[in-house]
């Protein structure tokens, strides 16, 4: 039976009591010490290659790394997995491994099977105390739900039929994070997994973030797509320090000059609107729409009130930027004169889908985007995320998931830092958004150079294949201390297999993804260079047609 997306607990049939193996009644090692979070345990070899022979690949597996073995306390199980193995040196058919805690469970007492498990330990093990291969059906009853919303996103590895979740509440509620090489999966995996939340919630409110142009294709069915030709983001919603990344070229001494012109000219040009007359006091950042005709005409008057001695050049720097900006029609999606009407709660529905009327992400493609503005176009956008939670307190909470893919490069680490405003409204959201309903996702395949304390903030993280060893490094340190014997197979896992650990899940888990249908995955596959390169036709016309979108700045 199947409660919220996962299977349910069931109690021990006849047939299943008989389906328990030999192997899985004898015990297959020992517990040699015991410390607070794990223990060491002497494995038997030639018990090991018996259990290796069985039909329950559960069973199969024990005394594996990453495998999980159980350990009788009192009258209850604790369930362990195995961090690593090393042959006894002073008896030569021993192995020695380190195990870690993971949580315990009642037993049955007909079938001495495992029900109740729960995380955590109350009741630690003796040195001495037998060691037992953890089977399909225990790992059946530790992986069932406890009656909490959950998605299913694929298998427990290594079995072909234990369900794999995420609660959705913990996953969402504490942020998370989905890591992983180029190449292992990644795009698919977080389609799969924001195609549950959309099929899970309907009425749902998804932001993601597409800086590559990958996803439209996976939510055309469900979902908004945004992108430069119908974006139209108002250039007024931008706050003070937004403006400043985007009018101001100048750097040092000079830059802080610039910004006291630009400030006091942008408060002049807001208070020219009706909205301001009828509000009385305003501030530089209130997203009140103002003509950029307006701010012109107010920097050029500046100018002419300057006597002989002073510099005109602050003023000079920041109209040309402002004249650029207006004529170049890259920027248009945000610097059109068509844009200076208030439009800001339309807009604000559209993005967040308020009401999502069965689409409930949209995916902004910031693809094309000039590159020189895209973290302050993302900047905007998250902040209006933010600030729309922390205004729309007294409301009933609307709760928002923020999805960054490519995050390394919006939170950067210190070394890389460049105190752009994206940087810090993403910190601010990882750190306090919880409390307003704002939930992140980070997407990333360079963990290690993600913002360390953001990174810290992600109550879930999901681990795929990571390759490089300062990546690997850098999410043990951000995982629980339980799930580091997983995480030591992090470089061996293969595509589309990942770990999850922390509050999205009952305990760490090895997971297989579902295979995705063709029409729900992002247009993010490889291109396969000997069977392209061993057919031709059609290539100048392709190239004129190329050339002819590149020219007008379309895609």
């Amino acid at each position: 039976m199947s409660i919220h997306g996962f299977d349910k607990a069931q109690p021990a049939s006849p047939a299943d009591v008989a389906a328990v193996s030999v192997n899985a009644t004898q015990p297959i090692g020992v517990v040699l010490d015991v410390s607070g979070s794990g223990s060491q345990i002497a494995f038997d070899a030639q018990r090991l290659n018996e259990c290796a022979q069985d039909r329950d690949p559960s069973v199969a597996l024990s005394g594996q790394v990453g495998s999980q073995v159980k350990i009788r306390v009192g009258n209850s199980w604790l369930l362990a997995s195995v961090r690593n193995q090393k042959q006894d040196q002073r008896n030569g058919g021993g192995i020695l491994s380190a195990v870690d805690f993971l949580g315990e469970g009642e037993e049955e007492r007909l079938t001495g099977r495992i029900h109740s498990f729960r995380r955590g330990v109350t009741g630690y093990p003796i040195p001495g105390a037998l060691v037992y291969p953890a089977t399909s059906a225990d790992l059946k009853q530790i992986y069932a739900s406890d009656g909490r919303a959950a998605i299913q996103i694929g298998n427990v590895y290594p079995t072909k039929d234990i369900r794999a979740g995420l609660y959705t509440d913990a996953l969402l509620g504490k942020h998370f994070a989905l890591l992983g090489s180029t190449g292992t999966g990644k795009s698919t995996s977080a389609a799969l997994i924001l195609h549950r939340i959309c099929e899970s919630a309907p009425e749902g409110h998804v932001i993601l973030i597409d800086p590559h142009g990958e996803y439209s294709a996976a939510f055309r069915n469900n979902g908004v797509i945004l992108d430069v030709t119908n974006l139209q983001m108002p250039y007024w919603l931008m706050n003070f320090e937004e403006h400043c990344e985007m009018f101001l070229t100048s750097s040092g001494n000079e830059r802080q000059q610039d910004a006291d012109i630009l400030s006091r000219c942008l408060l002049q040009a807001r208070s020219k609107n009706r909205l301001a007359e009828q509000m009385g006091k305003i501030t530089v950042d209130a997203p009140i729409p103002y003509l950029l005709s307006d701010l012109s005409n107010i920097l050029q008057n500046e100018m002419g009130k300057l006597d002989k001695a002073t510099n005109s050049a602050p003023y000079m720097r920041v109209k040309t930027k402002l004249d650029e900006l207006k004529s170049d029609p890259r920027y248009q999606f945000m610097f059109s004169g068509m844009l200076v009407g208030d439009t800001m709660a339309e807009f604000i529905a559209k993005i967040f889908r308020l009401p999502a009327r069965g689409k409930p992400i949209s995916i902004i493609d910031v693809s094309g985007v000039p590159s020189e503005i895209t973290s302050t176009v993302v900047a905007v956008l998250s902040r209006l995320v933010f600030d729309f939670a922390v205004w729309g307190r007294e409301e009933k909470t609307r709760p928002i998931l923020l999805v960054c893919e490519e995050a390394h490069r919006y939170v950067p680490n210190e070394k890389n830092a460049d105190g752009s405003s994206v940087g810090k409204i993403l910190s601010r959201i990882a750190k306090e958004g919880r409390k307003y309903g704002i939930s992140l996702g980070l997407i990333t395949q360079r963990p290690s150079d993600l913002a360390e304390g953001v990174l810290s903030q992600c109550g879930t993280i999901i681990s795929m294949r990571l390759n490089n060893d300062r990546d690997q490094a850098f999410v043990k340190a951000a995982m629980p201390e339980g799930a580091r014997g997983f995480l030591d197979s992090i470089p061996a896992l293969r595509n589309r297999e990942c770990i999850i650990c922390g509050e999205g899940v009952a305990i760490p888990i090895r997971v297989s993804f579902d295979d995705l249908e063709e029409h729900k995955r992002p247009a993010s596959e490889d291109p396969s260079f000997s069977e392209l390169w061993n057919g031709s036709g059609g290539e100048e016309d392709m190239v004129y047609r190329t050339v002819q979108r590149w020219r007008a700045g379309g895609r």
